[in-house]
């Protein structure tokens, strides 16, 4: 973090050819409001010079005893010993001013006044995963952040834990809205409640994501980092990535819902099941985490929300795609799930759905993506931190976070090939026993299936529409599915469904023209 901090501000000088205190004032006036407060720990670089130093100077980079020093860009000339530990002895290659009281908050940012009670919002609901707003305690929220409705539907009243997306109405929603889908009162032509007219017998059903970063769509917007289009507009959205956990549920594959502010477009499984049923509106929850794999979701699918009494059945999409071989480890290999562990972690989840989900629901289960995709179109092409100067490619930032042992994947992002390919077999191993899951396994309230993660798919089509590869990977991290990926995935999963499972998807509805009519006024997520 100091490393890319740092990067940062000494190309805001280079760019605008001003000093390095110029550069971190302006890069403070991007940054909104209260976050600000993070601003003042970097007041201590007094000149230009290289990051990995300035950060091992402070103290925030630190090389362990028989560990490799960890460094993103080439050494000084001056020798590391000197540079960081004897500032003041090494001529005058640079000067650093260090002030203790200044650096210490940086690494305890959350004891910062203005900061300290998001801080303790965010640590809810990473340990919760369940919205911090939420008055009735149904788990719906009327706020959009921290797990609110960007990422369940959101709740139409949160005073009354019988109101909430994805239920049944209650008796046909005659005097009011328990289900948050906009629809309810009664025809005045004829005396009908339009909930009775309109969606009995409609097949209503809501979509259900259990995954990870890549199904809540991890993203770190490249103009946090490239100088050249930094401006008080690339930091708009940083409240709202902070108390998202950097995640945009609302664009994302399964459940987004909202036009696509980060590149690309939105497209989702949610969209195209709300547009063949108008009924199923804000019926939608991404149950999500970063660094989600088979073994952690058996805690974190205790947030579902789905009663199977008085709930509608749902459609379950079970994706961890690439955490079970996915560790920053050294020996990453020993630390990557074994297909006896993925087939037990699996059954226990598919056990639990089969006591909350109503009954006619239904599981999909996705294979792990093969990997290799991210080395073979990324390794030889500038970050966005090395666009600037030609001095930091995609290979460079991974080696870096694979030494401090921090990489999102030790296994594909990575220069050894051998180790590559040994990690896309395990992946493939443990694909393989949820497609033999879905082949074998019968269970009471739902029917499964299999699908593969469809990037092959996603680069062929994207390569006729005249895209290149590497655009469907995120730019920063190198790691995650990119807007255009996510929107050009959902697309083929829905053809797939279509032509394979139409089952799944439910019947049309011929009423949704005449409900956008009456009810285009509560349409809004």
């Amino acid at each position: 973090g100091c490393v890319l901090v740092v990067s940062v501000i000494e190309q805001l000088a280079q760019w605008h050819n001003s000093t390095v205190k110029a550069a971190v004032e302006r890069l403070c006036n991007y940054i909104p409001g209260k976050y600000q407060v993070m601003c003042h720990m970097l007041c201590c670089i007094a000149r230009e010079m290289n990051a990995d130093v300035v950060c091992h100077s402070l103290k925030l980079c630190k090389q362990d005893p028989g560990q490799p020093l960890c460094h993103l860009y080439s050494p000084p000339k001056v020798s590391w010993f000197c540079t960081s530990f004897k500032t003041t002895d090494c001529g005058t290659s640079f000067k650093l001013e260090l002030n203790s009281s200044d650096f210490m908050g940086f690494s305890s940012i959350c004891t910062l006044p203005l900061l300290a009670n998001l801080c303790e919002k965010i640590k809810y609901v990473i340990r919760n995963k369940l919205p911090f707003e939420d008055f009735d305690g149904d788990k719906f929220s009327t706020f959009p952040t921290l797990r609110g409705y960007h990422w369940r539907g959101r709740d139409c009243n949160d005073k009354n834990s019988t109101v909430y997306p994805g239920r049944r109405p209650d008796n046909w929603d005659v005097k009011s809205d328990s289900n948050c889908n906009g629809i309810w009162g009664v025809d005045p032509k004829d005396g009908i409640p339009y909930e009775e007219k309109f969606c009995k017998g409609a097949d209503s059903q809501g979509v259900v994501l259990l995954g990870d970063s890549a199904g809540a769509h991890f993203h770190i917007p490249p103009e946090w980092m490239t100088v050249t289009q930094m401006s008080a507009k690339s930091f708009a959205n940083l409240p709202t990535a902070f108390s998202d956990e950097l995640d945009w549920p609302q664009f994302s594959e399964i459940t987004g819902f909202l036009n696509s502010t980060i590149g690309g477009w939105t497209d989702s499984l949610y969209l195209h099941l709300r547009k063949r049923n108008r009924c199923n509106h804000r019926d939608l929850q991404n149950i999500s985490q970063n660094g989600g794999s088979s073994g952690n979701l058996l805690y974190l699918i205790k947030s579902l929300a789905r009663n199977q009494l008085l709930d509608n059945p749902a459609i379950v999409i079970y994706a961890t795609i690439g955490n079970d071989v996915c560790n920053g480890n050294r020996d990453t290999l020993a630390h990557m799930t074994t297909p006896k562990e993925m087939l037990s972690n699996v059954m226990q989840a598919l056990r639990y759905l089969d006591s909350r989900l109503p009954n006619g629901s239904h599981v999909i289960l996705t294979g792990l993506v093969d990997g290799r995709f991210l080395w073979d179109n990324l390794h030889d092409r500038y970050h966005p931190l090395g666009q600037l100067n030609r001095d930091v490619t995609y290979s460079q930032i991974y080696s870096f976070l694979d030494c401090l042992q921090v990489s999102p994947c030790s296994g594909w992002l990575t220069p050894n090939e051998t180790l590559r390919n040994l990690t896309s077999e395990r992946a493939l191993q443990l694909s393989n026993i949820l497609k033999e899951i879905a082949r074998s396994e019968k269970f009471a309230n739902f029917d499964i299936f299999y699908m593969d993660f469809p990037l092959r798919q996603t680069a062929e089509e994207w390569r006729k529409m005249g895209g290149e590869p590497w655009q469907l990977i995120e730019p920063v991290d190198g790691f995650h599915p990119s807007q255009i990926a996510a929107a050009l995935g959902t697309s083929i999963t829905w053809q797939k469904a279509l032509q394979e499972w139409p089952q799944v998807l439910g019947k049309e509805n011929p009423f949704n023209d005449q409900i956008e009519a009456i009810f285009k006024d509560q349409g809004g997520h």
